[in-house]
């Protein structure tokens, strides 16, 4: 009978180690997915590809910025922001923080005229598609085609 309780819970101790270990690895696979789509939109526009960056927009997607309240669709997130792609030259990301279907971002990017601007992000996910994204505008020029500065 102690041979067969011990089997048994070790069996369940092990059971409960690989579960743990499943759930884990889900999360951290999660992170790194939603980490990689993140990336993908600052990759798009160094590369002014919309077709790179419209594969992780999901239905519904809005945009907001201290700009643009209310949110605005996709549609008029490509007629408004996309065009800023012909005024980057790069990103860099200074961090980025992944919790789970959320992410914030702050990066400082470099236009083609040599400026440099400084932004934070917060994109909300699902399904593997960023479903928002709302823009802090750091100090100075703010964004790509902004004339004032």
């Amino acid at each position: 009978m102690k041979n067969k309780f011990k089997k048994n819970a070790v069996g369940c101790l092990f059971a409960i180690i690989l579960i743990s270990f499943t759930i884990h690895c889900t999360a951290q696979g999660n992170k790194q997915s939603n980490e990689k789509i993140v990336r993908t939109v600052y990759t798009a526009y160094e590369k002014k590809d919309w077709n790179m960056l419209k594969s992780v927009l999901a239905d519904g997607f809005t945009f907001s910025s201290p700009v643009d309240v209310p949110p605005i669709d996709v549609k008029k997130y490509k007629e408004k922001c996309w065009p800023n792609c012909d005024n980057i030259k790069k990103f860099e990301i200074d961090k980025l923080m992944v919790d789970g279907n959320n992410a914030f971002v702050t990066y400082h990017c470099w236009t083609i005229n040599g400026k440099v601007l400084c932004n934070t992000e917060y994109f909300s996910l699902k399904d593997g598609k960023i479903k928002g994204l709302v823009c802090f505008f750091g100090p100075g020029i703010g964004f790509p085609d902004n004339k004032e500065k």
